[in-house]
């Protein structure tokens, strides 16, 4: 009758074991998944700055040739209308 008992008791605890060891598994693969989210959100924050940065970086080149052009117009419209005076 003991042995029946122990045997009994044995599997009880061993059935209560196997989802605790399940539940640890889970919770490292939950923090390994968090630790890819993170990894993966750093990267696409990189990428973002990145894209900002160039695009910003072409609307200053742009926006500075422009002026130059806009600038030397205007000089030269300038000269002109002096060169029409002095006539």
């Amino acid at each position: 009758m003991r042995t029946i008992a122990a045997k009994s008791l044995f599997a009880l605890l061993l059935i209560g074991a196997v989802p605790a060891s399940l539940s640890a598994q889970t919770a490292k693969d939950d923090a390994k998944n968090a630790g890819e989210n993170a990894k993966q959100a750093g990267k696409e924050a990189g990428q973002a700055t990145a894209k900002t940065a160039k695009k910003g970086a072409h609307k200053v080149k742009r926006g500075t040739k422009h002026a130059a052009n806009k600038g030397a117009q205007k000089t030269q419209e300038g000269a002109g209308r002096v060169e029409q005076k002095t006539r």
